[in-house]
């Protein structure tokens, strides 16, 4: 379903999309719907999406702070 996704946003903005961005998207858009993170790392036990929100976010603090954004 990601990889899905991803080949959606690709199709939309014309330039090639990684999983990251489109996980990025999905985080940033769909907070408001849970249920399709749920269905995207559904397939990883043991992780809720507050958790991945979490991660994500320490992920994008980690990469600002290496790359002075």
């Amino acid at each position: 379903m990601l990889v899905r996704f991803a080949a959606t946003l690709q199709k939309r903005y014309g330039r090639r999309v990684d999983l990251d961005e489109a996980i990025r998207h999905l985080l940033l858009r769909q907070e408001k719907k849970p249920e399709v993170l749920d269905s995207i790392i559904g397939s990883v036990p043991m992780i809720s999406t507050e958790e991945l929100y979490e991660e994500r976010r320490l992920d994008e603090e980690k990469r600002a702070r290496r790359y002075n954004t």
